[in-house]
């Protein structure tokens, strides 16, 4: 049987810490580094990450849309770069936010959780706005490969607000209620859960919120965008050892020199285990 991705999660997290590294080959990031916007940067720019970090850090998160925008070349390079850094031993979680209906969502979910893929990925961003069961056919599939979900629920940028703060009828808002769908999911799993959600590090007090989903919680928004890792124990409490703490520019920034990136790295690494409770 194919090991549950969120047993590999859970060891991964032990072992090198639990910080989530975004590779988003932007074009201005590109142009920081002294590449050109093209195919021949992105495949450098990539290889360089990869080469730099597979070897410390817990989680990749290749950003699906900047590889996109180069068409068949760049998602060419997304599948190089997903499997050198499976073979590296990182785990891979695809930010693509797919969400749809029927047999188009269960296109997507072969697309990145199907074994035999060549985007085959540890793990797949979802959005649920379709509703919670329009994911079914992501979750079955998840479940049959090993692989993960994380499903967006109370996410960083402010426009999220006015779908995932909305009240339903039953008095639980959009938000709480995909929790509490996750929590569902991951009943009964040791040692932890594969369907995570996505939570933003730059919320605040969220301790009206049920995080105990016994799942994941990705938690963008660390670095660039304000939050640090000691905000983490204040906004996700009692879950904050499940937290995967996503830096993207705030690594990034530092290349292309690989000790800067490293280094980079090893201070987040750092900041994060001294601000979470040892017990």
């Amino acid at each position: 049987m194919t090991e549950p991705f969120g047993a590999r999660l859970r060891r991964a997290m032990d072992e090198r810490g639990p910080l989530c590294v975004g590779i988003d080959p932007h074009a201005s990031l590109l142009t920081e580094w002294g590449l050109n916007d093209d195919v021949a940067g992105l495949e450098r720019f990539s290889r360089t990450v990869v080469e730099a970090l597979s070897d410390r850090v817990a989680v990749f998160k290749p950003q699906s849309a900047f590889f996109e925008r180069f068409g068949s070349r760049g998602v060419a390079v997304l599948e190089t770069t997903v499997q050198e850094a499976r073979a590296a031993g990182a785990l891979v979680l695809m930010d693509a936010k797919r969400g749809d209906i029927g047999s188009t969502m269960a296109a997507y979910a072969e697309a990145f959780l199907r074994k035999d893929s060549p985007l085959f990925s540890d793990a797949l961003t979802v959005s649920p706005y379709l509703g919670y069961g329009s994911l079914s056919p992501a979750i079955a599939l998840a479940r049959e490969s090993g692989a993960g979900l994380f499903v967006l629920a109370l996410t960083s940028n402010p426009e999220g607000g006015e779908v995932q703060h909305a009240v339903r009828a039953d008095g639980r808002n959009v938000g709480a209620t995909m929790l509490a769908h996750l929590a569902a999911e991951n009943t009964g799993e040791e040692p932890l859960g594969s369907f995570g959600a996505v939570v933003g590090a730059t919320l605040g007090d969220l301790s009206s919120y049920d995080l105990d989903i016994n799942g994941p919680l990705l938690a963008p928004g660390v670095g660039a965008q304000g939050a640090t890792p000691a905000d983490l124990p204040r906004v996700f409490g009692a879950a904050v050892r499940n937290v995967v703490p996503n830096v993207s520019r705030g690594v990034l920034r530092h290349g292309p020199d690989a000790g800067a990136l490293r280094a980079s790295v090893e201070r987040f690494a750092d900041e994060i285990r001294s601000a979470r409770p040892t017990a």
